[in-house]
């Protein structure tokens, strides 16, 4: 607690000698007698209730003009607050959903753990705007900027494959991606494409993708999923599901190429540990901005300081009405 008018305090000095006063002329003046044939009533029965009581309305008095001062010395307490003003990123997730994505070098398959590693890094963004765009034979927008985390993630949960037409459309996916940022007005605008093959389908050409998410100030990261070598694949027999080793052919020279233009990275995951790492490391790379302001927000305390000095002049009021009454 400060007062904000401290100098008004010496005036604590005007109560002291009012107190001074009052005692000098209760010690020094003509105290009142009475002639009586015998002291002892008086003796046995000690000093009597009213010769305290009348000094309580000095007391009263006195504490209040007290209280008074000090109200009006504007006492005050302070506390230091922070504003943090966050500015964030928007990131679209554009994956892959064609069928190799079923391919079990990873565990449990590729496009699962691809959604449990993406979601985690959902979650971990609370300050970005966030959404998902899927792509095979064709793409589409799964889910648009967002800032809804439990929707997010609820949509990413629903990606699957089959749902469109089968292929691997890297130009139309990226292209989608962009176009979700053409009217955003973030100053940082990110995509993050993870795929496990080869461009083959699509109208839009990736070279062409990568040179609109340039204009457009899209930086893109470009992941590409799948063990070395071979990986395990779920193929449709006439006697049922036979898991087959097929070549993993990712072509990693395009989207290279892709995260080279438009001032990105590419990346490649091997594994479930090595995909997280990725999202890992481009969730540290892409830290949103954060601004803290401090500064001190004050409490004003004189209020209870008058409301206790009312109290005792009321206190005052009560004890004189009473004193006036009594025989």
């Amino acid at each position: 607690m400060f007062f904000e008018y401290r100098y008004l305090l010496w005036l604590l000095i005007v109560p002291l000698l009012l107190v001074a006063l009052y005692v000098w002329r209760e010690l020094s003046g003509r105290q009142p007698h009475l002639r009586v044939s015998k002291a002892e009533p008086w003796r046995a029965g000690g000093g009597t209730a009213l010769g305290v009581v009348r000094h309580l309305p000095f007391v009263f008095r006195t504490a209040a003009m007290c209280l008074m001062i000090i109200a009006i010395a504007r006492p005050r307490s302070s506390s230091d607050m922070e504003r943090i003003d966050s500015e964030g990123i928007d990131i679209v997730l554009a994956m892959d959903v064609s069928t190799s994505m079923l391919a079990r070098d990873f565990k449990p398959d590729r496009i699962s753990a691809s959604k449990d590693i993406a979601i985690e890094f959902i979650a971990e963004r609370p300050s970005d705007r966030m959404g998902i765009v899927v792509f095979a034979g064709e793409s589409y927008t799964q889910c648009p900027l967002t800032t809804d985390r439990a929707t997010l993630i609820n949509l990413m949960k629903e990606v699957q494959t089959d749902l469109i037409e089968d292929g691997t459309a890297i130009g139309n996916g990226l292209a989608t991606a962009v176009a979700r940022m053409m009217d955003s007005d973030a100053k940082s605008r990110v995509v993050m494409l993870l795929t496990d093959g080869v461009n083959n389908s699509g109208e839009v050409a990736p070279a062409m993708a990568a040179e609109i998410a340039k204009t457009y100030g899209v930086r893109v990261y470009t992941i590409g999923v799948g063990a070395n070598g071979t990986a395990p694949y779920p193929v449709m027999t006439p006697w049922g599901i036979d898991v087959q080793n097929v070549r993993v052919e990712i072509d990693e020279a395009l989207l290279k190429d892709i995260a080279d233009k438009t001032g990105g990275r590419y990346f490649r995951a091997t594994d479930n540990t090595k995909l997280a790492e990725i999202y890992a490391e481009i969730n540290k790379m892409e830290k949103s901005r954060t601004t803290i302001d401090s500064f001190p927000v004050y409490k004003e305390l004189f209020g209870g300081f008058a409301l206790a000095a009312l109290v005792l002049l009321l206190l005052e009021l009560f004890v004189r009405l009473v004193l006036r009454r009594l025989p």
